[in-house]
């Protein structure tokens, strides 16, 4: 087995062709982009494939992703360890209070007006689950009021297997727990050994979890009719191109009247002017507004 060479200094790394080719290579796949100054974290993150799969340099690497017939499988490996989250329930208290005080009184009264009582919410790079969970269980709250007579579905999508599978298993730490209040752990948890905490089956079985590449468009053109769009803390690692690109598709997929929601510190300046900003009680969101017939051109 081959012995993975010395980190280099940053410098180098950022001067080595074969990790900028990788660096490419992701960002074409996945649209996931590596600055120079992040270089270090893309070649920490290919040293442990590189260290599992025996390979001593980015040059047998890169070939080992691109020529091998184990690229693919490989290629999502590298993916999984690159795509790693840091999240946990209830993360943005003001961004839910809008969802369930504004959002779903607003959106359930827009399409009762057509006569349907089924809601759509899309959680885009789920990660771990704890977000989709949170969404599930703030809907599953108001079933006796703005949902009364109402049916719902929470669909979660990830690009990393590994926080998948956590997702799925629906098992946490108190640290994921830590906004968590004594009345959602009581009803929509069960306490484990070690600290732990999982998810009641009530809940898992309102949320949908499954891989996607939101870089992947015809994967993207078939999520169509969704009421609410939750994508937090993920275009952070997008460049311009490929964030454009992806949020055109979360506008295009989004029913009108619907809502969309970006992480506490992103936002929509320069990268798409058709969502309308929407101001609510200490955060913000974005809606799609129906285009008036008959408006001048």
């Amino acid at each position: 087995m081959a012995t993975l060479s010395p980190a280099l200094a940053l410098g180098e790394q950022a001067a080595d062709p074969n990790l900028r080719r990788i660096r490419d290579l992701v960002y074409q796949v996945a649209g996931i982009f590596q600055p120079e100054s992040k270089f270090y974290y893309l070649a920490d993150r290919c040293g442990r494939r590189m260290k599992v799969v025996g390979i001593g340099s980015y040059r047998d690497y890169l070939q080992y992703l691109t020529a091998s017939p184990y690229r693919e499988t490989e290629l999502r490996q590298l993916l999984n360890e690159i795509t790693v989250g840091e999240t946990c329930f209830f993360r943005n208290q003001p961004q839910l209070d809008a969802l369930r005080t504004v959002v779903l009184p607003s959106v359930t009264a827009e399409k009762a007006r057509w006569g349907f009582n089924h809601l759509r919410i899309w959680s885009a790079g789920c990660s771990t689950g704890e977000e989709p969970y949170t969404l599930a269980m703030i809907l599953m709250e108001e079933i006796p009021r703005a949902l009364k007579g109402w049916t719902f579905e929470v669909v979660a999508h990830d690009l990393n297997d590994r926080s998948l599978a956590k997702a799925r298993e629906a098992t946490y730490t108190d640290y994921s727990m830590r906004h968590v209040s004594d009345y959602y752990r009581q009803k929509y948890f069960i306490p484990r050994n070690k600290g732990l905490s999982e998810v009641r089956d009530e809940v898992k079985a309102r949320v949908s979890f499954s891989r996607m590449n939101l870089h992947d468009n015809s994967k993207m053109l078939f999520m169509k009719g969704m009421d609410i769009i939750f994508c937090c803390n993920v275009l952070i690692y997008f460049d311009g191109d490929s964030k454009r690109r992806t949020i055109q598709h979360f506008y295009n997929n989004l029913l009108p009247s619907g809502y969309f929601f970006l992480g506490h510190s992103e936002s929509l300046f320069g990268v798409n002017d058709d969502f309308r900003l929407v101001h609510f009680p200490g955060t913000t969101g974005y809606r799609k507004f129906p285009v008036k017939t008959g408006a001048a051109k």
